[in-house]
């Protein structure tokens, strides 16, 4: 499968914004991964070393199907749906804040975006009560609803596609909620969508 755009949005969980002493944001906050970030979620999946701590961020996960036009719902433009991690280097990531400067070496790494298997998308208002939750080590870490995320799915496809465009195989994390922490060599990941494991990988920091 060919990937376009892989669009990230950042803080659209209020407890996981306070949970890292930042500001609820008004408006969307949006960065990019490379595609090269995507990679799927299985196997061994290796993590920087000796750049500080590599934190887990489980996120949904959306694939566009068609180029956004005005008025377009999330139901018209949203054929597929996953779970995955936006791997982030939070201490390049503190660094780089500190002097003003973008996120890419924190956020846009190699195999930072790992995704599980794409499935169909339910609509959004069949996806505001699914449960996603991420297990570290068989114990859970974070979990998650859409219905908790400050900004809707629409209002990140309305932004997304009015502000930078929104075409066939663009990729949309839709943000993290809180229990983000660091990963360790060794350490046993799963996705859990409604009970029901959809990933599982073991991170390697060689």
């Amino acid at each position: 499968m060919k990937y376009r755009n892989v669009y990230c949005i950042g803080r659209n969980y209020a407890m996981h914004a306070k949970e890292l002493g930042n500001e609820v944001p008004k408006s969307p906050i949006v960065f990019l991964k490379p595609t090269h970030a995507l990679v799927p979620f299985e196997g061994t999946v290796p993590m920087p070393a000796g750049v500080g701590e590599v934190h887990h961020e489980a996120e949904i996960v959306l694939r566009v199907a068609k180029a956004y036009e005005p008025g377009a719902s999330v139901d018209d433009l949203v054929d597929r749906m996953t779970l995955g991690l936006d791997f982030t280097l939070r201490d390049v990531q503190s660094a780089l804040k500190s002097k003003g400067q973008p996120w890419l070496a924190a956020k846009g790494f190699r195999h930072s975006a790992p995704i599980c298997e794409w499935m169909p998308f339910p609509g959004a208002a069949a996806i505001q009560d699914v449960e996603f939750l991420l297990k570290k080590n068989g114990e859970t870490a974070q979990r998650g609803f859409a219905r908790e995320m400050i900004f809707s799915l629409q209002t990140l496809v309305d932004h997304l596609g009015m502000n930078y465009g929104l075409d066939e195989g663009d990729v949309i994390f839709t943000g993290t909620p809180a229990g983000v922490g660091p990963v360790a060599d060794g350490d046993a990941l799963e996705l859990v969508l409604e009970g029901r494991t959809v990933g599982a990988c073991t991170i390697s920091m060689k």
